[in-house]
């Protein structure tokens, strides 16, 4: 996750005669277009990197634990609690594989972790889950059927949607992913 720390710039800068952003200046509330800066200094391209980054994690977790919970006869709630567990683990070891590359030690590295992925991952997983939980039939789908997998990637997308504008707030603030793009360079 290479995300240019923007803060500080003007969403504007550099872009005279781009007539897509003439006429913006002094607007407030304009937001920047596509992969451009918004007024707080980040792109929607670096917040959805950011939860990817966190998607990808719960998505392993998420399997696994069904995988895991399936193969071993468990109930839902059992399962869904081993799903979610794994769904933090496997975001945190992302993050921290990623920090831990850059020197630093371990203590540091899992703070590091710790303060950008929680309220994502948080965010993700209730999103998720709710979707899951709430899906006519989705609890008793088992790996074999297709509605487990495809009210799945619906949960993961709405999860994604929702958290990525969670993410960008984040980040605009200096909290979320803003705290790992020190360790990236």
């Amino acid at each position: 996750m290479r995300h240019g720390a923007h803060t500080g710039h003007n969403a504007h800068e550099g872009h005279e005669g781009h007539d897509a952003h003439e006429g913006h200046e002094g607007l407030s509330g304009h937001h920047g277009h596509a992969g451009h800066p918004g007024a707080d200094g980040v792109s929607w391209s670096m917040a959805a990197q950011a939860t990817l980054h966190c998607l990808t994690g719960c998505a392993i977790g998420e399997v696994l634990g069904m995988v895991i919970g399936t193969a071993l006869g468990w109930g839902n709630v059992p399962t869904m609690v081993l799903a979610i567990v794994l769904a933090f683990f496997f975001g945190y070891s992302l993050t921290l594989r990623g920090v831990l590359k850059s020197g630093v030690d371990f203590r540091t590295a899992l703070r590091v972790a710790l303060a950008a992925d929680t309220l994502s991952i948080a965010v993700m997983e209730l999103i998720d889950n709710g979707v899951i939980a709430l899906w006519p039939g989705a609890m008793d789908a088992h790996l074999a059927d297709a509605k487990f997998w495809i009210v799945l990637a619906l949960a993961l997308t709405a999860a994604f949607v929702i958290t990525t504008p969670v993410n960008k707030w984040m980040i605009g603030r200096g909290k979320g992913h803003a705290v790992v793009h020190r360790y990236h360079h």
